[in-house]
């Protein structure tokens, strides 16, 4: 089975799909928590505390990055498997081939963007909030001030007051949906799914999904933004 999973073109991508849809599952849940921070920062401060430093949530934080990793990974070996595969192929000038989508021929330097992004929002929320606990604090700085490592709501008021972070993170969503609008449907296609019925189905399943993510994460980053800059606070 490591064989499998390692020498064949089907395992490498097996496990892409695997990993990429427990991500994908992760990404849906963080998405619905942070929109409860438009609603009620008690609610959403009560889910960090919940997610803070308890061994469940560290068990869950390791996991989460071990699939990180793992996708990564075969990302780039699949990648230099395709280049290598190519051959003197790679400099010819073909036509577009029927199907092929952008984001489809461009999903390592959108999986770059997305890396770049999460290492981004790590800085911003993990670092000063399960990091800070993990050391012994209750408090970081924040803006020069103090606050609790598990007041969330008061960490997405600050950040998202910023118009240049408010910048960085929509372009972060535009290129997880890129990302989300091949990675959802080519999970499906591995997992066997794909045939003359289904692939147009799979296709707008997974825009929609895609979709439904940008627009969930972008609306907490739109209304603290526009929160922030009529003080209503």
């Amino acid at each position: 089975m490591n064989c499998f999973l390692y020498n064949s073109s089907v395992g490498k991508k097996l496990v892409m799909s695997i990993s990429g849809c427990a991500l994908v599952l992760f990404i849906i849940f963080h998405m619905s928590m942070n929109i409860t921070a438009i609603f009620s920062a008690e609610a959403y401060n009560m889910i960090c505390e919940l997610l803070g430093a308890n061994w469940y949530a560290l068990v869950a934080t390791l996991g989460l990055a071990a699939l990180v990793v793992v996708h990564i990974g075969y990302a780039l070996l699949l990648t230099w498997n395709n280049y290598r595969a190519r051959g003197t192929q790679r400099y010819a000038v073909t036509a577009k081939e029927p199907g092929v989508t952008w984001a489809s021929k461009n999903m390592l330097v959108l999986g770059f963007i997305v890396l770049v992004g999460l290492l981004l929002h790590l800085s911003h929320f993990w670092a000063k909030m399960q990091l800070v606990e993990l050391l012994g604090g209750h408090e970081s700085m924040v803006g020069g001030q103090l606050i609790a490592a598990t007041d969330g709501a008061a960490l997405i008021q600050y950040t998202f007051s910023k118009w240049y972070n408010v910048v960085l993170y929509l372009v972060w969503f535009v290129a997880l949906w890129f990302h989300l609008t091949h990675g959802v449907w080519s999970m499906f296609q591995t997992a066997g799914f794909a045939n003359d019925t289904w692939y147009p189905r799979l296709k707008c399943i997974a825009n929609i999904i895609a979709t439904l993510i940008f627009l969930g994460f972008a609306v907490v980053v739109v209304v603290f933004f526009a929160k922030a800059q009529c003080g209503c606070f």
